[in-house]
């Protein structure tokens, strides 16, 4: 199988959960727990969201005006689209490696975002990972699609 790679454009955290994330430069990420010091972070299969640059770039050309972060999502990487990967598929960006566990989740609040556009794309576009093996991601990094599994 050919290697799939895109770009990490965003990188956020946040201390609690619920609310929107900051974008940082860089993450670090261990092993079978998360990104360090963000909330979501744990012994689970939800330790790290991802979501796809270029639906949030389609999303603010309906004039959602979002940042990165907005979402609630750890990784933004340009080049994928998530949900259209099956649960199982691994990627790896310089140490790190991810393991993808689910693809979307149900919102049970509508956030700032649903309330002005009527919608919110993470629900569906979003895909959550656990860390297979820690290390650093920074902006700008490569993304790279390591593994699906077979059908």
């Amino acid at each position: 199988m050919n290697n799939k790679t895109g770009i990490v454009t965003a990188v956020c955290t946040s201390d609690v959960k619920g609310i929107q994330k900051t974008a940082k430069d860089s993450v670090e990420l261990v092993e079978d727990f998360g990104i360090a010091n963000d909330a979501h972070a744990g012994k689970w299969h939800r330790q790290v969201s991802l979501l796809s640059q270029d639906k949030v770039d389609e999303f603010n050309k309906l004039g959602a005006g979002v940042q990165p972060g907005a979402f609630g999502e750890n990784i933004l990487v340009r080049g994928f689209d998530f949900k259209t990967l099956p649960v199982g598929t691994v990627f790896k960006c310089n140490d790190v490696v991810l393991e993808m566990t689910q693809i979307g989740k149900e919102c049970h609040s509508h956030c700032q975002i649903y309330q002005k556009m009527g919608t919110c794309i993470m629900p569906h576009e979003g895909v959550f990972t656990k860390v297979v093996h820690g290390g650093t991601i920074n902006v700008g990094d490569e993304f790279v699609l390591v593994e699906m599994p077979q059908a």
